[in-house]
């Protein structure tokens, strides 16, 4: 049951939404997982008897907290910036459904089945039309290789687009507004085992993004990580409207655990006091877009204005700001234990701005906490 734990300085309330032991995470903070009027948001729990990397998804109403179970499906679900949530569920011994569910209404309908071998890889991504689905596939562990795989939802199609052995993590996300590429995240000199375990994240050379043409899988190089900043954190969002792209690069003078190997921010121009959150866009070099934190994960606004962001010392600052003028804010702590990867953050603000919902253990384990959002606060920022 919720409860409320503290208010802060500033106004915001900060609430404790679960308390079972379950395993459970708000999934992920790119963009919200909420309903397109901000009514409800999702997050997915481990259910034991439904067995290894199978969740049960549960919407929960803000304000009254009011929970229920919308479906099971296998982790890495799709979300679109309109409120349709996508999971794959599993029919024994038939196939692997893809389910949409519009988080307004709660309706859910099949829209494809995948074979029930299926070696899916990384986040699910749907174009703003919901005519492609795009995501990560496994091609092979001896040798190493991944794809991406482009799934037309018109004709029922599913085409190879792009291979390389180092997009072992391709966080795959449509452009949101237009629709026309896709944002993949290249993890140069990633090492992965042969039962699919990632080794090394990545090498020497660090991390970048690329982006791919819809339907055509033409590749475009983006002007960030070695050798034109440092190595980008692994974490980044389409900004809506503009064809530019947020994400972090690693800053100096911290620390930090990065399952499942150690990791330290490599050292360079890029201090919290200069500015380690970037935006980019194709044919250009990047830009600052905000100061004064470590800045690490993060999320952008279905209208794009806004980013959320986590700040990767302490127990983990959670942030507003604005897109367009920089400025930005603290909403609330998340008095989290942040170098245990189930207990990160990964917080997001719902489309209307009032809520921002994230994971903390200050409970002891991982549990969903949602913070209300000053009015004054995000007024302040533009």
């Amino acid at each position: 049951m919720a409860k409320t734990l503290e208010e802060e300085a500033n106004g915001a309330v900060v609430y404790q939404i679960t308390d079972d032991p379950l395993e459970k995470s708000n999934i992920y903070c790119e963009q919200p997982y909420c309903s397109a009027d901000s009514r409800v948001f999702v997050y997915e729990r481990q259910n034991p008897k439904l067995g290894p990397n199978y969740n049960e998804y549960v919407t929960c109403e803000f304000g009254t907290w009011k929970s229920e179970v919308i479906g099971q499906g296998l982790r890495a679900p799709g979300m679109s910036h309109t409120g349709i949530f996508y999971y794959r569920h599993v029919r024994e011994g038939k196939c692997l459904e893809l389910r949409r569910v519009d988080l307004a209404t709660g309706e859910w309908e099949v829209i494809f089945e995948f074979p029930e071998d299926f070696q899916h890889r990384g986040m699910d991504t749907v174009s703003p039309d919901e005519r492609y689905y795009a995501y990560g596939v496994t091609l092979s562990l001896e040798p190493q290789m991944f794809g991406i795989e482009l799934l037309d939802l018109k004709t029922g199609t599913r085409d190879l687009i792009h291979t390389d052995p180092d997009i072992c993590n391709p966080h795959t996300q449509f452009e949101p507004t237009w629709g026309k590429q896709i944002m993949v995240q290249h993890n140069r000199g990633c090492k992965v085992l042969p039962d699919g375990t990632r080794a090394i994240i990545f090498g020497e050379q660090g991390a970048t993004e690329f982006l791919l043409d819809i339907p055509s899988g033409k590749v475009t190089r983006l002007q960030v990580g070695e050798p034109y900043t440092p190595s980008i954190v692994g974490h980044e969002a389409w900004i809506a409207g503009t064809n530019e792209i947020l994400l972090t690069v690693r800053a100096p003078n911290a620390r930090g655990l990065h399952s499942p190997e150690e990791w330290y921010f490599a050292e360079g121009d890029y201090t919290p006091e200069k500015g380690n959150l970037l935006g980019v866009k194709a044919g250009g070099p990047p830009r600052i877009v905000s100061r004064g934190y470590r800045f690490n994960h993060l999320g952008t606004s279905p209208c794009g204005r806004y980013f959320f962001a986590d700040d990767w010392q302490g127990s983990g600052k959670l942030i507003l700001g604005s897109i367009q003028t920089g400025k930005n804010a603290v909403v609330c702590d998340a008095r989290t234990s942040i170098l245990v990867k189930k207990a990160h953050p990964h917080a997001y603000a719902s489309p209307d701005m009032r809520w921002l919902v994230f994971t903390s253990d200050l409970s002891g384990q991982p549990q969903i906490h949602v913070a209300s959002i000053p009015p004054d606060l995000v007024s302040g920022l533009n």
